[in-house]
């Protein structure tokens, strides 16, 4: 059985504010995340149609609002509310989610990832 095709969104940037300090949710932050959507069908079955397949355009757009909407805590949170919308709101057959936040000293990033669906 073949893997199930997937559309991949890179180092998508979202302005946020996140933190468990207040004084770090006062002030935006730019977050990345790398976006693994698995569909439910074959490309090849798709027939050169957008209404066929999950419009990453859309996806990207979405996402941008959510992590914008309300401060947060945790990128947990943020992380997990994005793969509930791509399986709501999108009707992905499964996800992938990788959200980098620059925080630490000494570090690149620390990083969230979650697998839902298959």
């Amino acid at each position: 059985m073949l893997p199930p095709d997937e559309i991949r969104i890179s180092a998508l940037r979202l302005i946020t504010h996140i933190g468990v300090p207040e004084a770090e949710r006062a002030a935006s932050q730019v977050l990345e995340a790398d976006i693994t959507i698995r569909v439910a069908g074959r490309f090849e079955a798709m027939s050169d149609d957008i209404a066929s397949t999950i419009d990453y355009a859309a996806v990207a757009a979405r996402l941008q609002v959510i992590a914008a909407e309300r401060p947060r805590k945790l990128i947990e949170t943020l992380a997990a509310e994005m793969a509930a919308c791509l399986l709501d709101e999108f009707q992905a057959a499964g996800t992938t989610i990788e959200l980098r936040k620059r925080i630490l000293p000494d570090t690149d990033h620390v990083a969230v990832r979650l697998v839902r669906g298959i």
